[in-house]
């Protein structure tokens, strides 16, 4: 048989208390109780095993201990290190964190921070990229505005795009300093796997590195540009279309890591070696990098330290405009990529 749970009500009768006063000792109301009264309602409450309701603590303190994280998908490395570092900082602060995932749907995206709201959720983190769809991003922007309004902090880690606290990685800063480190390499022709074409993170990395390749001397053609999705079978896909169109490249630049740990394997698969016939770089550094053979060169993130910097943003007090702190990139360079030793892709 279950355990009936016992009510505010009657805690306030065994205390001998009004029901207004025992719900603004257990629900956390501002307004101010007598010290005997307090001890007479907690006491009460104990006895009875009574559990305090989260619901209405929220609404009496128009917040609660609930810190919310949207990401894209927590199955990809990148966003599972991200969600370490701020559930590290959420537990030491005390908070309940509440996972949401969106499988990149905006719509997912705006109802996630809506559900949050309702709960009066404390603090909200979003990870992850802005789609070029405007519509989209003013209809999410609406809501962090609405998450604030109602007293709520939120921090991103993405573009600053949503007039909240942001942690913007150095996209496209590290894809170009990625190109140029490559091209000194011996490196001349090039093949960009670039994820969806409406992700700005991977219209930024591709940019990035076209960029860098100008620096050098070097041009990236149209049709060296393979769009797929930004997962690891995306990257094995698009090495299908990058030996149908013989770029004759020495050297393929997945614009994250796990897309690139998909095309390592689709090229294994075709009898070619890495980097024997082709180079292959990613971008991110993500720890699973560390079971690849070869390990990959990539441009590192401080993908943790970047989640903690977000949790910190929204748990401190200080007020004021949204703050935007920039995280640059580093390249490591691995043994996935070498001096040039054939003709490339053809």
């Amino acid at each position: 048989m279950a355990l009936r749970q016992v009510t505010l009500a009657e805690v306030a009768r065994h205390a001998g208390v009004s029901l207004a006063t025992a719900s603004r000792v257990l629900n956390g109301s501002t307004r101010q109780v007598s010290d005997e009264l307090r001890d007479k309602v907690v006491g009460s409450a104990e006895q009875l095993g009574y559990l305090p309701n989260a619901a209405a603590q929220a609404l009496a303190r128009n917040s609660s201990v609930l810190v919310g994280l949207v990401v894209h998908d927590i199955a990809d490395p990148y966003f599972s290190s991200i969600a370490a570092g701020v559930t590290r900082v959420a537990e030491e602060a005390g908070m309940v964190l509440v996972l949401g995932t969106t499988n990149r749907d905006p719509a997912r995206e705006v109802e996630l921070v809506n559900t949050l709201r309702a709960h009066r959720a404390r603090a909200l983190v979003i990870a992850g990229s802005r789609t070029t769809d405007r519509a989209s991003t003013a209809r999410l922007a609406e809501e962090v505005a609405a998450f604030t309004a109602q007293g709520g902090r939120v921090a991103c880690i993405s573009q600053a795009k949503l007039g909240a606290d942001t942690v913007v990685p150095g996209n496209r800063a590290g894809a170009r300093a990625l190109a140029k480190e490559l091209a000194a390499l011996g490196h001349r022709r090039f093949a960009v796997l670039s994820g969806p074409n409406d992700l700005v993170v991977a219209r930024d990395r591709l940019s990035g590195f076209r960029q860098g390749l100008a620096d050098a001397g070097l041009e990236l053609p149209g049709q060296a540009v393979f769009p797929s999705e930004f997962t690891r079978d995306g990257g094995h896909r698009a090495v299908t279309d990058l030996l149908a169109a013989k770029t004759g490249a020495t050297c393929v630049f997945a614009v994250n890591d796990v897309m690139a740990t998909g095309a390592v394997a689709a090229l294994r698969e075709r009898g070619l070696d890495v980097p024997g016939d082709v180079s292959v770089a990613g971008f991110d550094d993500i720890p699973t990098l560390r079971d690849l053979q070869p390990p990959l060169s990539t441009v590192r993130l401080p993908l943790e330290q970047m989640g903690e910097r977000a949790a910190r943003l929204v748990l401190d007090e200080v007020g004021g405009p949204p703050r935007t702190v920039r995280v640059a990139g580093e390249v490591v360079l691995r043994a996935s990529t070498a001096r040039p030793a054939g003709t490339g892709l053809r």
